[in-house]
């Protein structure tokens, strides 16, 4: 490693809402002095964006938290890297003249959410749990059981192989679709392919697992909603445009489906007038898919990683090069 005794890289670590980020990595690990700032607030104005991070060498990024547009990164002299947790982040032009490299990340943690989103609609434990604090023991609600009812799973790749994995566990019928699943993918994991057409007609639970894409933004429609049954609930922990949030809030304010857990926005944080927050029948979670400790820990330290691998000359996880 080269030493570096020289003065301080000033590096901002962006959206670091629940203040975890200094302490989940030893941000002072190797020979590069580094003089990290941690802001756990969301600036949502690019001139207040501009400003905040005009002195700064390195800026890390939480997942798409925020955006870094190409006009935002060109106003900013100092900036020689961009660390994005995990290899994907759309919300970063990578075509802007600025080396971003990447972090190492955990699929499970959104695999788990996921069912436990699927869990607790399924059996009503918001509804009972409210009950129960105030006093009323059973409170009428009857749960649905997973065994023998259909899972269907959109999207089979990394994550939602694992999720239907977990469905045939529980003795669930576990169908797939996607644009590119092909019906030899599928036996190969267990699963049954199906139509598009089927896919959202049979489940009593569906949900997603794509990545958001010019493919895949406002893949799920009002069409698609109408056709689920009125019992079927949908969870998204993959990304909130994948899905026509409008037609999603009128299915369920006009009970079209039976439920919705979402942990993905259209603007995050949630915007107070958004109507998911007032529809019924839904789970809502504050984009936690990831978050727990053990993947915080991969990300921080990724991080460091790759800031130090950039000090050293021999950049590592490299997502672009500008």
């Amino acid at each position: 490693m080269t030493s570096n005794k020289g003065p301080a890289t000033r590096v901002a670590v962006l959206d670091d809402y629940q203040a975890v980020a200094e302490r989940m990595a030893d941000w002072h690990s190797s020979e590069h002095p580094l003089d990290p700032v941690f802001f756990s607030d969301h600036l949502t104005d690019e001139e207040a964006l501009v400003e905040r991070l005009i002195d700064f060498d390195i800026v890390v990024v939480m997942r798409e938290r925020t955006p870094l547009r190409a006009e935002v990164i060109k106003r900013l002299p100092r900036l020689r890297l961009i660390v994005t947790t995990g290899m994907r982040n759309a919300a970063v032009d990578a075509g802007a003249g600025v080396l971003v490299c990447g972090t190492e990340s955990l699929g499970t943690p959104t695999v788990e959410l996921t069912w436990a989103l699927i869990l607790a609609l399924q059996r009503n434990l918001r509804i009972e749990e409210e009950s129960l604090r105030n006093g009323r023991w059973q409170s009428g609600s009857i749960g649905s059981g997973l065994a023998g009812s259909t899972l269907g799973v959109l999207g089979l790749g990394r994550i939602g192989t694992k999720v239907a994995a977990v469905g045939l566990a529980f003795g669930m019928d576990v169908i797939a679709w996607s644009q590119h699943l092909t019906p030899q993918l599928a036996r190969d994991r267990g699963v049954e392919w199906v139509s598009e057409t089927d896919l959202f007609q049979r489940s009593d639970v569906l949900s997603i697992h794509l990545q958001l894409s010019p493919r895949t933004a406002g893949l799920v429609t009002e069409r698609h909603l109408q056709a689920m049954k009125p019992t079927a609930i949908i969870v998204n922990t993959s990304r909130a445009g994948i899905v026509d949030q409008d037609a999603l809030a009128v299915a369920l304010g006009s009970r079209r489906i039976g439920g919705a857990g979402i942990d993905v926005f259209d603007t995050e944080p949630i915007a107070a007038t958004n109507p998911l927050l007032t529809a019924p029948s839904t789970l809502l979670t504050p984009h936690l898919g990831y978050v727990t400790r053990q993947n915080y820990e991969l990300f921080f330290q990724g991080a460091v990683e790759s800031i130090n691998a950039f000090l050293d000359g021999e950049p590592i996880r490299v997502v672009s090069r500008g």
